[in-house]
This record gives C-alpha cells, sequence and structure tokens, in this order.
C-alpha cells in the first residue's frame, strides 16, 4: 500500500474538536480536504501526523497550539474610538469585521469590547491559544 509522504496530494475527511469536546470544523456532509503534505497548506500539527498514513487509516491527533493557530498575541488587540466607526456597522462583542490593512491587506477581526467611547478589536485568530484534536481518516493519496 502507498503510505503519504511530503509532496503527495492527499483527502482527508476530519472532524476537529476543542478540548471540552466542542466541535469546531468538520468536512461531515462535505468533500474531504485536499491538500500537498508538506506544502503548509494546513496547520503544521495536523501536517506532520499525515507521512506515513494509507488509505483507509484512521487516526486521533493531538494538536497543541504552537502547532495550530499559535498563542494568543496581546499586540493583536486595538482599541478604537467608537466615533470612527461609521453608525450602519454593527459594534456587539462577537462581531466579525474586516479591516483594511495599510499595504490593503484583509485583516479579518472580532470586536471583543465595546464601550459608549471605543470599540476593541482582536486579529488574533479565533482559535488562537487552543489546543485542538483531530480525526482523521486519509480517503486518497495521489502522488
Amino acid at each position: 500500500m502507498t503510505q503519504a509522504k511530503a509532496g503527495d496530494t492527499v483527502r482527508i475527511h476530519y472532524t476537529g474538536t476543542l478540548n471540552n469536546g466542542d466541535v469546531f470544523d468538520s468536512s461531515e456532509g462535505r468533500d474531504p480536504l485536499e491538500f500537498a503534505v508538506g506544502s503548509g497548506q494546513i496547520i503544521p500539527g495536523l501536517d506532520k501526523a499525515i507521512p506515513g498514513m494509507v488509505v483507509g487509516d484512521k487516526k486521533t491527533v493531538q494538536v497543541p497550539c504552537d502547532e495550530a493557530y499559535g498563542q494568543v498575541n496581546p499586540e493583536a488587540r486595538q482599541a478604537v474610538p467608537r466615533a470612527d466607526i461609521p453608525d450602519e456597522i454593527p459594534t456587539e462583542p462577537g462581531t466579525q469585521l474586516q479591516m483594511q490593512a495599510p499595504n490593503g491587506q484583509a485583516i479579518p477581526v472580532t470586536i471583543v469590547e465595546a464601550n459608549e467611547t471605543e470599540i476593541v478589536l482582536d486579529a488574533n485568530h479565533p482559535l488562537a491559544g487552543q489546543d485542538l484534536t483531530f480525526a482523521i481518516e486519509m480517503v486518497e493519496i495521489t502522488a
């Protein structure tokens, strides 16, 4: 049987859960996730679990936050004056918005605090600081 190795294109089914068991993402009901092993297309901790798997293999992988979306970076939070936010933009905590970096790149942010004078935006990935668990199944390997 062919074992997956760096450079191979693979297709996997997966379910990602948090430490409390909550599912944050799954390929259930969708096409399998396709990516090239070792290409950086998926988080490092999951990518390094793929080599050696063969079609039909199933495994559960523990991925520490440093090999997933990283630690929470306090510098990725920014307070902006409420007056700088247009009235038609919702400002409730949990609302996801997009900002534009000086280079034109879109940056997703989440409102984490809001009061009468300022809004605190967080550009950390929503899963930053979280250890993750993935149940994966190898569906296909193409060299």
